[in-house]
């Protein structure tokens, strides 16, 4: 076609889609560059003390699941799996594992079997350290009550259903009927104020409900007291 005075070139056929805007390199450009260069000094401080202290942290967290490498390592006995209240341990349930030295509390058990054949007074979970206080003994009791003279009771209760009720931990009076429970509104007397639960078991079936036996922390008199009167009266306990 002639080009004339008021013709124009004619058009190309377009190759492709329309590059958008920003998106033809990945190279920065010119501009860029120079707005990166202008950015003030701040900002990109503030950025690297962003990123140093997520590195900080970080760091933090490697340590401490490591521990300390030149701590002393100890021999402990700890739970194989999880154990509940009232269960006779075996050597079954527990194994021996190596803790840092500087994270044991006292008591912590080194050799299965001082714990083998005694009942345990409370959970255990898998993989915590075993320690005295959670057997039925004298270090229970004393740990219970703050006294070395205190004394674990054995109470059968009248109502197995008061039983269900109870926690380790649990705060109770123990308390008998004065005078037989013969009469038509028998007198209640209190045995002892304040004991301290250390091991509720859950009844399974009608005969551990009725055989259900619990056991209470108490100063060495109202132990007495209270074993005594369990031998010839029915015992309940009322909660705090």
């Amino acid at each position: 076609m002639p080009v004339g005075p008021f013709s124009f070139p004619p058009r190309s056929a377009p190759s492709g889609r329309p590059r958008a805007p920003g998106l033809g390199s990945l190279q920065p450009t010119l501009p860029d560059r120079i707005a990166e260069r202008l950015r003030p000094g701040w900002a990109r401080a503030g950025n690297a003390r962003r990123a140093g202290a997520a590195l900080l942290t970080v760091l933090a967290i490697v340590l401490a699941l490591r521990g300390n490498p030149d701590s002393e390592r100890v021999s402990v006995v700890v739970a194989a799996r999880d154990l509940n209240p009232g269960r006779i341990l075996t050597a079954d349930d527990l194994t021996v594992t190596d803790r840092d030295a500087s994270n044991l509390v006292a008591g912590s058990l080194t050799d299965p079997a001082d714990a083998v054949g005694h009942t345990l007074a409370g959970p255990v979970p898998n993989g915590e350290i075993l320690v005295d206080a959670r057997l039925v003994g004298p270090r229970l009791a004393s740990a219970a009550t703050g006294n070395d003279d205190a004394r674990v009771v054995p109470i059968r209760l009248a109502d197995a259903g008061v039983g269900e009720l109870l926690r380790e931990g649990d705060l109770v009076d123990v308390v008998t009927v004065a005078g037989g429970t013969d009469v038509a509104v028998p007198d209640a007397h209190v045995l002892a104020r304040g004991a301290i639960v250390v091991l509720a078991q859950r009844a399974d079936s009608a005969r551990d409900r009725h055989e259900q036996v619990i056991l209470v922390a108490l100063e060495p008199g109202q132990a007495t007291a209270v074993a005594a009167a369990s031998l010839v009266s029915a015992l309940t306990v009322t909660l705090h």
